[in-house]
């Protein structure tokens, strides 16, 4: 339990494709520092080193940690399921600019959350689920926080 918040930061980033600093199935340290220290650069970790155990990071950097494990890995979609729930606003500040820049990175996000002024703030369209199925679609042209909730809440409001 909590085994992967115990790895300095370059081996949870390495983790998700060994492959791309191995050879012949051992490590080679050099090029995994070297990838963790693009990506912490890249996505601003405040760590004192790469070495640092993920655990002691606050809750915004390791969030960015779990982040650049995925853009190693070469991902093109990432699923966030509340991205900023527990961090500060600083952190939450920070993640923000962090999906904006890799949607422009033409890296496709899907942001699951309950925070209904994030999604909108973010999204470029919702998505309404309620009772398990899709009850509504609406393009960011179209938000409004109370058409989103009445979509939300249809199948609970009885006629």
């Amino acid at each position: 339990r909590g085994l992967l918040l115990d790895l300095p930061v370059d081996k949870n980033i390495t983790i998700t494709d060994l492959g791309k600093v191995s050879r012949h199935g051992l490590v080679n340290r050099r090029a995994e520092a070297a990838a963790a220290t693009d990506l912490v650069g890249q996505l601003r970790v405040k760590a004192s080193s790469i070495e640092q155990a993920v655990r002691n990071l606050s809750g915004g950097n390791q969030q960015k940690v779990v982040l650049a494990k995925w853009l190693f890995r070469g991902t093109s979609t990432l699923i966030l399921d509340e991205p900023t729930r527990g961090v500060d606003i600083g952190a939450r500040r920070e993640t923000y600019q962090l999906l904006w820049m890799l949607a422009a990175a033409q890296k496709g996000i899907i942001m699951v959350s309950s925070d209904l002024p994030e999604l909108m703030g973010m999204c470029h369209r919702i998505i309404v689920f309620s009772r398990d199925k899709i009850v509504g679609e609406v393009p960011r042209a179209e938000f409004d926080q109370e058409r989103i909730l009445s979509l939300a809440y249809q199948e609970y409001v009885r006629p």
